[in-house]
């Protein structure tokens, strides 16, 4: 497709944001098609300003340009006023550099960040005019290949991709494309090929592998169909953060991304064993950056792209050993270029008023803090680790620096909860209040505002809530309605959505094969933008499940037992079985577990660095 073209020009005319849809961004990477040997389209099932402020495709997009002979571009699902212009004018798919469809590249990667966007995989797919199932693509048709967190349990998409890669991706993603161009250049066929990236470390090709189930609907075994194909696929990790820099470049959007700002990944895994968290099981083990590589391309990112705000990112940036450092190196240069920082993961029991002043030298940002549960019995049962004495005192210095604003994270429907807990929530706000008005020091003239933001939980694979069965529509509405009749107080705002999301998102978590049927149904019956609260029809979905004779219940209604294969059993994300078992025994006798860096925990990951994660003969609290 031409740049200039009339359909194209006339689509742009016709919808709202074409910046989302043009391409031209500063930062963005030109390369001549002709001496090319491989091409990647990035895919973002979400919309450009969703896609743009995903940190993942930043790093991949530079990491995969840095070859020469590589080219690297990117798609997001078009909106849908766009998406019925492009059907409508017969536009198919393109990426936003060269304009060229996505049928005509190498390889086409996707990330699958939620289960909700499913669909949106489907209708890119189809716009692009490729056959949604790789059973039925041949020879000439592009790789299709997803990575991301959602592939920890590929299974209810497994039939939609080639290839799918468990765990990190800088090395993985680079294997996977020497291997292409080797096979394009002497001339392998495409099962050929599928066999030889079978062998990379943390590739998974789900058509080498036959899944066996039991008569009641479990799975009895999933085994591999050809010879050479490991039994069980390893995550890939990165052992050293530093041998991959960060991006020292972004390209900046033309419409405002969700999260438009410099980001710097800070390190990768966490320390903390949240039982109800998946990300801090998926990305161990822990690993830091230094300061001098983190100050070094910050500096050079907020340069390239004049952004006046830094983001340090990780699940758990507070716990760098480190960070002190990492603030001051930054502050050395950030304060004089006019920079802020913020820290978008602090922790209340590590939180300080040195490390507030080093992040507000420029602006203040909100402060937020998961505190996930409201009572400290429940707190336990999650190994969160917190106490409300930790929470006043992270509260008390956060008045003393003048905010007067403070977001709490909480969850409902987790294993064990009663009302009580529930209550708790709201007494745990009203206790912030409270210590608002108590608190000499508070900001004179000013009212006090704590918002609680409540989700409703979701039992996820390769975490000890896995075996978990997930809270009914009803009981979680029901805990909703409570909670609300529990404020007293208007300085008190409950947020909380529509549990029937994450009913969906329950399924499609703990899924296997069978619902890649009930997916394509859906969107052949109109479902996409799940994810969008006016385009998410539950019903929708329930018919689906109807018509394809499957009980949505089994799969999050139903408490998995200890010794049963899961539909991610032969995906081994470094964290071993027995280790989630203990940890769920614990859980249900309100027994915690230390931090990895006080105690190891012998969750297995270490294995993946091939020695111990910490050197436990330092003071490392």
């Amino acid at each position: 497709m031409s740049d200039f073209s009339a359909q194209f020009k006339q689509a742009l005319s016709l919808v709202q944001k074409p910046g989302r849809y043009t391409g031209g961004e500063p930062g963005c990477i030109f390369k001549d098609k002709s001496k090319v040997d491989i091409r990647f389209a990035f895919c973002f099932p979400d919309t450009y300003e969703i896609g743009m402020s995903f940190l993942g495709e930043k790093i991949l997009y530079e990491l995969l340009n840095q070859h020469e002979n590589w080219w690297c571009e990117r798609a997001f699902m078009p909106w849908v006023d766009m998406k019925a212009e492009m059907e409508r004018l017969s536009i198919p798919l393109y990426c936003l550099e060269s304009k060229d469809p996505l049928r005509d590249f190498d390889i086409i990667g996707f990330t699958l960040e939620y289960e909700l966007c499913y669909t949106n995989i489907l209708a890119m797919l189809e716009l692009s005019g490729i056959p949604l199932r790789a059973a039925d693509r041949g020879e000439d048709w592009p790789l299709i290949i997803a990575g991301g967190p959602c592939v920890c349990n590929a299974e209810p998409m497994a039939d939609f991709f080639d290839v799918m890669q468990l765990g990190e991706g800088e090395q993985m993603l680079q294997d996977i494309c020497a291997e292409v161009e080797k096979a394009k250049k002497t001339g392998l066929t495409r099962l050929e090929l599928l066999q030889n990236l079978a062998q990379i470390p943390g590739v998974y090709v789900p058509a080498f592998y036959d899944v066996h189930y039991l008569p009641d609907g479990r799975i009895e075994a999933i085994t591999p169909n050809r010879p050479g194909v490991p039994a069980t696929v390893t995550k890939a990790i990165v052992k050293d953060l530093d041998a991959f820099a960060p991006p020292k470049s972004f390209v900046v959007p033309m419409v405002g991304a969700i999260h438009d700002r410099a980001s710097v990944e800070v390190l990768r895994g966490c320390v903390r064993g949240c039982r109800f968290c998946q990300a801090g099981q998926l990305y161990r083990p822990f690993r830091e950056r230094s300061p001098e590589l983190i100050s070094e391309a910050a500096r050079a990112l907020c340069h390239n792209t004049g952004y006046d705000e830094l983001s340090l990112t990780s699940l758990s940036t507070s716990d760098h050993s480190q960070l002190e450092s990492i603030l001051d190196k930054l502050n050395a240069w950030a304060t004089c270029d006019h920079v802020s920082l913020s820290l978008p993961s602090l922790r209340v029991d590590n939180f300080s008023e040195s490390l507030l002043q080093k992040t507000t030298q420029v602006r203040k940002s909100g402060l937020t803090f998961a505190a996930e549960a409201g009572t400290q019995r429940l707190r336990d049962v999650i190994n969160k680790n917190v106490s409300w004495e930790q929470i006043e005192r992270t509260c008390t210095i956060a008045f003393r620096e003048g905010y007067t604003a403070v977001k709490l994270y909480f969850m409902m429907g987790l294993p064990t909860e009663t009302m009580e807990d529930i209550k708790g929530i709201a007494d745990t706000a009203q206790q912030v209040v409270d210590l608002f008005y108590s608190n000499p020091d508070r900001p004179k003239g000013k009212g006090v505002q704590v918002t609680a933001s409540v989700a409703c939980f979701v039992p996820k694979p390769d975490t000890p809530f896995q075996f978990c069965p997930q809270d009914r529509r009803e009981a979680l509405k029901e805990k909703q309605r409570y909670l609300l009749s529990c404020v007293r107080s208007r300085k008190i705002r409950i947020n909380y959505h529509d549990s029937a999301t994450s009913v969906l998102e329950g399924v499609f978590a703990k899924g296997d094969r069978r619902l890649g049927n009930v997916i394509e149904k859906a969107y052949h019956n109109g479902a996409f933008f799940d994810t969008w609260e006016e385009f998410f029809n539950y019903d929708r979905w329930m018919e689906a499940f109807a018509a394809c004779g499957i009980d949505p219940d089994f799969y999050n209604y139903r408490e998995i037992a200890l010794n049963e294969i899961t539909p991610w059993s032969h995906l081994d994300v470094g964290v071993s079985h027995a280790h989630l078992v203990r940890e769920y025994q614990k859980a249900l006798k309100a027994e915690v577990s230390p931090p990895c860096n006080r105690q190891c925990s012998g969750c297995g990951a270490n294995k993946l660095l091939g020695g111990p994660c910490f050197d436990y003969g330092k003071d490392l609290v």
